[in-house]
């Protein structure tokens, strides 16, 4: 029997440092995700490169990454990656957002998302999962979990009949579902503590933010991890299971 064949659409150009430690953010995608037999291509849509209609039908599932840009900007890819999420609806092809693929895949269903309200999210946060979810109590998910998030931009409204899945105490969506093929979690679930750490020095150097706020946010992440076997298990089980 074939293997099953997946693909990720990076929205986002590779670091130095997660080039030369990951093998690039596909590379990251690809530890987290890959099973053994499984076929995983990589789409850089940022730079243009989309599948054509005869590529998307040998995929079982898509996943969108995150990204510095924009997801309610009309750049000519993004305009391009909408078109495609609304095709891969049609289809009920498997997608998983993160982060910028989150809040792009909310607005190619319906929804709205923008600046958050409250500024940047960047840490580790504590996420209340809903009680009322069929595919999160099939899991046997956990309540709380905590998660890796650096964004500032947020979903704003939810795609029409979209359930919403999770929220936290910054952020009124975490995680949405979409029928049973599409899912967005605004966090990242495929980070290590270094990819996080080595990204809130390059907001230093982007006076994103200061020194202090750094130095404060890294002593944060230190003493916590996320529950990283938990978000594994909810988005392989999402991407690849009847769920």
């Amino acid at each position: 029997m074939v293997g099953k064949k997946f693909a990720v659409l990076l929205c986002a150009d590779d670091s130095d440092y997660v080039k030369k430690m990951y093998g690039g953010y596909f590379g990251v995608f690809v530890r987290m995700l890959a099973e053994e037999g499984e076929t995983w291509d990589l789409y850089r849509v940022a730079r243009g490169e989309f599948p054509v209609d005869h590529e998307i039908e040998t995929y079982d599932g898509f996943v969108i990454s995150g990204s510095s840009k924009d997801a309610h900007g009309n750049d000519v890819w993004i305009c391009m990656l909408l078109n495609l999420l609304k095709k891969l609806d049609s289809m009920k092809k498997k997608v998983l957002g993160i982060c910028f693929g989150h809040q792009i895949l909310s607005r190619a269903l319906g929804g709205k998302s923008g600046r958050a309200k409250t500024g940047w999210d960047i840490g580790i946060r504590t996420v209340q999962l809903s009680s009322s979810s069929k595919m999160l109590l099939s899991l046997k998910m956990p309540a709380l979990l905590s998660i890796y998030e650096i964004h500032r931009d947020e979903v704003w409204e939810l795609p029409p009949k979209a359930e919403l899945i999770a929220w936290s105490d910054k952020t009124g969506v975490e995680m949405f579902k979409y029928g049973d093929h599409m899912m967005g979690i605004q966090g990242h679930p495929e980070y290590t503590k270094d990819i996080l750490l080595n990204l809130i020095d390059r907001l230093v150097k982007l006076d994103c933010i200061t020194d202090s706020q750094a130095e404060e946010l890294k002593a944060k992440v230190e003493a916590r991890e996320p529950d990283r076997e938990a978000l594994k298990r909810l988005c392989i089980s999402f991407l690849k299971g009847g769920l």
